[in-house]
């Protein structure tokens, strides 16, 4: 049973912005881990952050927890146009994760906002919500091997190939594209991880960022290069790199390594930071200090 002051010191890491980015996403998981207003409290006050992928994280982990009790700072964050896109995206996503109907209306409402990635993360909210209304208690069977409360249920669809085809079809609505990624990931496998590695591909910068996010959950080797490539490339939009940074930490593959220090100075602060990041995990996950990799890779979802 952890106390109250125990949970103070951690959250005090949280928003300390003098501590390592390792340190403070440790606490950040840990703090998920626990659930709780406390842990609540500490993580909402660490948005007053300068950084970008802390505050995503942040938002990723209150969607994650699935507490009502998070939705006002969320609404604030996705309300505030002077956030990071990735941020008031993640706010969305999160607002959908949580799974309250409370929320439809005002996700309806962004789900035109002129930012693209805001814009379509609320349209996918918003599908997330009608389609729990429309399946009552169809939510924990769809959730498959992974512990995420992912943006859409898998599809139905078994077969790989068509999966593929329909992930990479431009004229699908997003939303069934998103069922056919994680289908696709809890299919796993070589031939799911290619499937997935060509929607790095696709037009959406929203989509490419969550493909790159499921192939860290699956941590296939067969992805490193697709990841690599994206992670290199300077004039992909710095949310998706930022998520193939993170996944190629989880892959922990020697490759992985060299393109990650690669980008170690990145002059994106988000993919620099995703580096530092990734490049801690990879540490942990390639030597015998293991339990803090596995704990925050499965608070993320990663790993069956």
């Amino acid at each position: 049973m952890v106390t109250q002051q125990e949970v103070e010191a951690i959250g005090q890491t949280l928003v300390d912005p003098q501590q390592p980015l390792q340190a403070r996403f440790r606490a950040l998981f840990t703090l998920r881990g626990l659930g709780g207003p406390d842990a609540i409290d500490w993580i909402s006050r660490a948005f007053e952050d300068s950084s970008a992928l802390l505050k995503h994280e942040l938002a990723y982990c209150l969607g994650q927890m699935q507490d009502s009790r998070a939705i006002p700072v969320l609404v604030n964050i996705l309300r505030d146009t002077h956030q990071d896109p990735m941020v008031r995206h993640e706010a969305g996503e999160a607002l959908g994760a949580i799974g309250n109907p409370e929320v439809l209306e005002l996700l309806k409402q962004y789900a035109s906002d002129p930012v693209v990635e805001v814009a379509e993360t609320c349209q996918l909210a918003v599908g997330r919500l009608e389609w729990l209304k429309q399946h009552p208690g169809a939510a924990a069977a769809a959730a498959g091997p992974y512990l995420s409360v992912d943006p859409a249920p898998p599809a139905e669809e078994r077969d790989v190939g068509r999966l593929r085809e329909l992930l990479l079809d431009e004229a699908q609505p997003l939303f069934e594209r998103y069922r056919a990624m994680f289908a696709l990931r809890n299919a796993g496998g070589e031939e799911a991880a290619l499937a997935l590695a060509a929607g790095l591909r696709c037009g959406s910068a929203l989509l490419r960022h969550e493909v790159g996010y499921v192939l860290g959950q699956l941590q296939h080797e067969a992805a490193v290069p697709a990841l690599a490539a994206a992670l290199a490339l300077r004039s992909e939009n710095p949310m998706v790199r930022h998520e193939c940074a993170e996944a190629l930490g989880a892959i922990a593959r020697p490759a992985c390594l060299a393109a990650l220090r690669a980008h170690a100075d990145d002059p994106e602060r988000v993919v620099r930071e995703s580096c530092e990041v990734a490049l801690d995990v990879h540490a942990h996950l390639s030597g015998p200090a293991f339990q803090y990799a596995d704990a925050l890779l499965r608070l993320r979802g990663e790993g069956p």
